[in-house]
């Protein structure tokens, strides 16, 4: 154990050294916490119950309401959105300013994104093909199937923002604001078509990343701003829930009559203003605390393969789930109902189980994250964890200053050992 930990002290302090000064690190951390957010926030609040010989998807929420203010906590989708929107910004601005066309820029980020869904979605057609020619109940394989694929949407909506940045970056957050108003009204009020709430899965995401837009201009240097989102958002998604007759939890619970996300609601973008605002708020705190080099280097290990995390996490849970059913089924926090208090005490504990199978999982796919070796094999030099050079003969343009810590530099591969 000494030894592993004096070998981390020290993967630690070269990532720290090769880190740029101008990097800002503070963005790293919102972007690690908004991935781990959602993580944890499926672990906690997906349940796999077997009933009659198969696996059936329920949520805890449904059946203890009091637990509402967990999903507060781990639905961070929208500081996501916002670190997205203000990379993808000052991105778009760097590339530029450094004649990358559009066309180069946009298929760079893009392949970032669809190459580890490639991964995913190949193993589970075979895994699902196996399963139902094995014998195994129809309804098992679609629960399985949408708690891997259903996440999926985010990345659409993602990718679809991203190549969209020039447009967006500079569009005034009020108008999906007003959009997603609109929709609601026609919907809860006029008894308008449901089909129309899906008009909402692009307004409602296009705030956060627009003000992450904003942030890449320098829209929050003063706190002022950041407090008003964090103020305005709270006060406006207890309204909307004490009067407005919008439910209080955050993410979707099956049987409710409103989703407050599939598709998002007015709450749920209001209550993703204030997650903003705070997300703005404490920027220093967090880049004090980045400078610790063993605090940064796990957020520079959770950047690295982000996508991964969040990709293979369900598919952790289920392999769990379902290695447990070899062993008789039955077991609290695994296999019951999520009915009580004592579930939640057992849940908590198969949680360090869940994040060992996706460790597994990390370890086998997360070689798709990495980028594409360049055209250009001359001989470079690490700067940072995942981001080469080439060797310095004259001055060049700054990189950009926050693109995730990705890469096949050596330390990647010393911090994934360690």
């Amino acid at each position: 154990m000494r030894k592993l930990h004096a070998r981390w002290s020290v993967l630690a302090d070269r990532v720290d050294r090769a880190t740029p000064a101008r990097r800002d690190r503070a963005v790293d951390a919102l972007r690690a916490f908004a991935i781990l957010g959602v993580v944890l926030g499926h672990w906690l609040v997906t349940a796999l119950t077997e009933v009659d010989g198969g696996l059936h998807g329920v949520s805890p929420l449904a059946r203890m309401p009091w637990l509402a203010p967990v999903s507060w906590v781990f639905q961070t989708l929208a500081v996501f959105f916002l670190v997205g929107g203000h990379v993808a910004a000052a991105g778009y601005g760097s590339a530029r300013a450094r004649g990358v066309s559009y066309g180069a820029w946009v298929g760079q980020r893009l392949g970032r994104l669809f190459r580890p869904v490639a991964a995913v979605v190949a193993l589970w057609v075979v895994v699902a093909g196996g399963l139902l020619l094995g014998g195994a109940q129809f309804d098992t394989v679609r629960t399985l199937l949408k708690l891997v694929w259903s996440p999926l949407w985010f990345l659409l909506v993602f990718a679809a923002l991203t190549a969209a940045t020039p447009l967006v970056a500079r569009l005034s957050p009020l108008w999906p604001v007003a959009v997603v108003a609109g929709v609601d009204v026609w919907r809860f009020g006029f008894g308008g078509p449901e089909w129309i709430g899906w008009v909402n899965v692009a307004a409602g995401w296009v705030v956060p990343y627009t003000l992450g837009a904003a942030w890449s201009r320098g829209a929050f240097q003063r706190r002022r701003p950041a407090l008003l989102l964090l103020a305005g958002g709270a006060v406006a998604t207890a309204a909307l829930v004490l009067w407005g007759g919008y439910p209080a939890s955050m993410v979707g619970v099956p049987g409710a009559a409103i989703s407050n996300l599939n598709p998002p609601t007015l709450a749920a973008v209001a209550f993703g203003l204030a997650q903003c605002g705070l997300a703005l708020l404490v920027r220093e705190p967090l880049a004090r605390a980045m400078r610790r080099p063993r605090t940064w280097a796990k957020v520079a290990l959770v950047n690295l393969s982000a996508m991964t995390v969040f990709l293979w996490h369900q598919t952790a849970m289920m392999a769990v789930t379902a290695l447990g059913l070899l062993f008789g089924g039955g077991l609290p926090g695994l296999h019951t109902a999520p009915d009580s208090a004592d579930w939640i005490l057992t849940r908590l504990l198969w949680l360090p189980v869940f994040a060992a199978a996706l460790a597994v999982c990390w370890s086998a796919f997360h070689v798709y994250e990495k980028p594409r070796a360049p055209r250009d094999r001359r001989p470079s030099r690490i700067v940072a964890a995942g981001t080469a050079t080439a060797p310095r003969r004259e001055p060049r343009e700054p990189q950009e200053p926050r693109e995730p810590v990705v890469g096949r530099a050596a330390e990647v591969g010393e911090m994934s050992r360690a």
